[in-house]
């Protein structure tokens, strides 16, 4: 856990458990993955279970940790709090009991707004719709959130509509492809808007770090915020990536100093 964050859209993060294994594209250049190994390297006890080398590392094996269930009661400042900013709390080994602790922690500390997002949005789906309103009910200081980095995971995003939640919302990034179709719609066969945004009220976006990022287009983020604009959503440009941070600035780096960003992209919304 960390009482600060350097993530832009949060304040605090909370590990309730760590580890996890990648699943999509957008986890192959993990950086929490990079940083377990080091971080066992270094004896850190949370960190000493290996996961499976084919989708996780050294380090990264999923692992329960209870003696931090209570670790955000002890804040009373109000915070954003990224819950798993080191793992998946949605990942299949992380019991469903643990889960309920995790929500009835929440619960007992409504002056923080917890931020879950998840790569297994079908999972949190039947399990939410699994559990009654007494084990899980929707908190307003609860935000459900899944990771959507290029066209092939929409799929996500019906998951997560599908789901009871205060506030939903997307993390667009690492961005690796065009979410939006910006062909005519009778080229597109479609009814509807090619990136349906109903019933989210959130859009993160941002570029891949690291010295692997793949390149993220600046088209893209642009047509997102259209449609965040056009249906509703908040949109929250988190930052433009190593690769645009090369070619435009000349410079290694994340690309997340906001006055440096294109015109008409220097937007941080969060939703109302």
């Amino acid at each position: 856990m960390a009482d600060k964050s350097g993530i832009q859209w949060t304040d605090a993060t909370w590990n309730p458990t760590t580890g996890c294994d990648r699943v999509s594209p957008g986890c192959a250049n993990c950086y929490a993955l990079e940083l377990a190994a080091r971080l066992k390297k270094m004896g850190q006890s949370a960190y000493q279970v290996d996961g499976d080398p084919r989708t996780s590392g050294p380090g990264f094996g999923l692992t329960i940790h209870e003696d931090r269930l209570d670790q955000p009661l002890r804040w009373t400042r109000p915070r954003r709090i990224f819950v798993n900013s080191m793992s998946d709390l949605f990942h299949p080994e992380v019991p469903s009991w643990f889960i309920r602790k995790v929500w009835r922690v929440m619960a007992k500390a409504p002056q923080h707004t917890f931020q879950i997002l998840t790569k297994r949005p079908e999972r949190m789906r039947a399990w939410v719709a699994a559990n009654n309103e007494v084990a899980v009910p929707t908190l307003p200081n609860v935000w459900l959130g899944t990771s959507v980095e290029n066209a092939r995971w929409k799929t996500r995003i019906d998951e997560l509509r599908e789901t009871r939640a205060a506030v939903r919302f997307l993390s667009c990034e690492p961005l690796l492809g065009p979410l939006v179709d910006r062909r005519p719609a009778a080229a597109r066969h479609l009814a509807r808007s090619p990136l349906d945004l109903r019933e989210i009220g959130w859009v993160i976006v941002g570029g891949e770090s690291g010295p692997h990022a793949r390149p993220m287009d600046v088209a893209w983020v642009e047509a997102i915020v259209a449609e965040c604009r056009h249906q509703g959503a908040a949109p929250f440009v988190k930052q433009m990536g190593e690769a645009w941070s090369r070619e435009v600035l000349g410079h290694a780096g994340h690309g997340g100093d906001i006055a440096t960003f294109p015109p008409g992209l220097q937007i941080r919304e969060f939703p109302a």
